[in-house]
């Protein structure tokens, strides 16, 4: 649906007393996003088109060297990744499915982000045919505490 038609919808939708489905708002306002990358990583490349799939603006850097940018965002390096985002005031580390970085925004947990470290198959952007390895989404915060937000 085309940006223009969909808000006429729902103002047709508002005066009529309906409401859309949450999913019909998606792709309403771009979230931005601002992810840092090296400019050769293809898996960070099918992230950054995953997210922007969901709705999401990425803003994409390349740099030859994450190291700086990992330190600023509190990554803890355990938890690190190949690419390291930026939504809102969350830190988005690795592979995190772009529904978790939704549910996180609407959700305002008290966190400094969300990880998935290393590159696991079957992860977003590390996709390899039918093979999905089982992962954790880990949160954590400022001070370097960690849990586990979700499991796919």
């Amino acid at each position: 649906m085309e940006r223009r038609e969909f808000f006429r919808v729902v103002a047709m939708t508002a005066v009529a007393g309906t409401l859309l489905p949450e999913s019909a708002y998606a792709h309403a306002v771009p979230i931005p996003m601002t992810v840092y990358k090296t400019p050769t990583c293809g898996c960070c490349k099918e992230w950054v088109k995953h997210v922007q799939g969901a709705g999401f603006a990425p803003k994409v850097i390349d740099m030859d060297d994450l190291t700086k940018i990992k330190q600023e965002a509190g990554v803890p390096d355990r938890l690190q990744s190949c690419h390291t985002a930026y939504v809102g005031a969350f830190v988005i580390e690795g592979h995190v499915p772009a529904d978790l970085i939704q549910k996180m925004l609407k959700e305002k947990p008290a966190i400094r982000g969300l990880a998935v470290p290393g590159m696991v198959t079957g992860s977003p952007g590390m996709e390899m045919g039918d093979r999905k390895d089982p992962y954790d989404v880990i949160a954590f915060t400022k001070d370097g505490k960690s849990r586990v937000y979700a499991k796919r």
